[in-house]
């Protein structure tokens, strides 16, 4: 077999619909568009959300702006916040439960403010190149 042997299954292909070309046909005369009209007539098109001249939904509802809501559920954490958090390991769920975040955030990340010197070890908290370095030095270390 080779490219040029190959066709389409019968019927699963349908033939170009060709109008206007005689009473025959079939779509001959108004070739299917109906009678009068602006859809009827060469370059009678309108552009999608048109509503026959009345406002169209798009502008008569009142804008009122947008808010992201994914921005919002990365919640930033300062050095000196985890100072207030009891043990030695630091993930999501102890940030939520010592109030230092938002109880939506789905995730979180430290940034280099303020200072720490207590050893702690964060899980699946995400860490600046500073706050990484301060962590470090007190001691501390950051997992994945």
């Amino acid at each position: 077999m080779r490219l040029n042997e190959l066709s389409p299954e019968v019927g699963s292909r349908s033939e170009r619909k060709r109008v206007g070309r005689g009473p025959g046909s079939g779509l001959g005369r108004t070739a299917g568009r109906g009678f009068n009209g602006q859809k009827s007539r060469s370059g009678g098109s309108l552009h999608p959300g048109f509503e026959g001249g009345q406002m169209p939904l798009q502008r008569r509802v009142p804008k009122r702006g947008f808010r992201s809501l994914s921005r919002r559920r990365v919640a930033e954490v300062r050095l000196h916040e985890l100072m207030r958090i009891e043990g030695e390991e630091i993930d999501l769920a102890s940030l939520k439960a010592a109030g230092v975040i938002n109880h939506n955030a789905i995730r979180a990340k430290v940034i280099a403010s303020g200072t720490i010197d207590k050893a702690v070890v964060l899980k699946g908290v995400g860490t600046t190149a500073g706050a990484r370095v301060a962590i470090e030095k007190a001691g501390g270390r950051v997992e994945a």
